[in-house]
């Protein structure tokens, strides 16, 4: 058997080609955990670059929480200053590159700044843009992945966007290809982008899918169940890739995040010893 955080994993490391070059953000384990299980899978001559200090990597490394730097400034081939990245390569080499949304509407529009309230007085604040505004208006392989699918994330309409998706005004790139979430993945499909159920994970059922969604679903014809991971797939994420279990802190939430963040960090701990 598999976790839903294993689950994700894997789908987002199938979205993965050999050769391609992969970007990340900040906080975002999931992902980590996906490209690094495509690395030593079906996908070897994969390159990183990672928002953590703008590095661009070829080498594996476990997941590490507090020794997180060491997965790509240690193993780094070089590094760019944030500006340089955003302007010049990522223009250039459209890296893939998974988004974690706190809104997304139906077109794949997205929004991480706040929820509710206003700009000046939000009823909750997001972590941020970052760059996303930059590089969502020319990348071609926006993806996105919802650890916690709910109609407070998938809403008709923002409360601010962020992250360009499928729009008529837009003059290059394209909006999101790909989402995955906790309850199945998705596609963005016809001439406006509009979110469609591919596939739906084991156990859950469309029906509870839309009931989940702030807005009505398209559903694709041949519409499926996911495809489980192999054990080969869930055996390397548990031993090679985090053993430490650091994807989970995505899925938990309060009191069962903070006992997991104490139970990694005295395991780090225990390792550097």
């Amino acid at each position: 058997m598999c976790t839903i955080d294993e689950l994700i994993c894997v789908c987002i490391s199938r979205q993965i080609k050999d050769g391609e070059l992969v970007a990340q953000g900040m906080a975002t384990p999931l992902v980590a955990a996906g490209y690094l299980l495509a690395k030593v899978t079906h996908a070897p001559n994969l390159t990183f670059i990672s928002a953590i200090g703008q590095t661009f990597c070829q080498e594996f490394a476990p997941l590490g929480l507090a020794t997180v730097e060491n997965l790509w400034l240690k193993n780094g081939l070089f590094s760019i200053n944030f500006i340089t990245g955003v302007c010049d390569f990522l223009p250039r080499y459209q890296p893939k590159e998974f988004f974690r949304p706190g809104q997304v509407d139906p077109f794949g529009n997205f929004n991480n700044v706040f929820m509710g309230g206003s700009y000046e007085k939000p009823r909750l604040r997001l972590p941020g843009s970052a760059g996303i505004p930059d590089v969502t208006v020319y990348e071609e392989h926006v993806c996105l992945y919802v650890p916690r699918h709910g109609r407070h994330t998938f809403v008709p309409q923002l409360d601010f966007r962020s992250g360009l998706g499928h729009s008529p005004k837009r003059t290059q790139g394209s909006g999101p290809t790909y989402l995955v979430s906790d309850l199945g993945q998705f596609d963005f499909w016809g001439e406006n982008g509009r979110l469609r159920l591919t596939t739906h994970h084991p156990g859950i059922s469309p029906k509870r899918i839309q009931a989940k969604t702030g807005f009505p679903l398209e559903v694709a014809p041949n519409l499926h169940e996911t495809e489980l991971p192999t054990a080969e797939e869930v055996q390397l994420l548990r031993e090679k890739v985090d053993p430490l279990g650091i994807r989970t802190l995505e899925t938990l939430r309060g009191a069962r995040r903070k006992t997991k963040l104490r139970q990694i960090i005295a395991a780090e701990k225990a390792q550097s010893k």
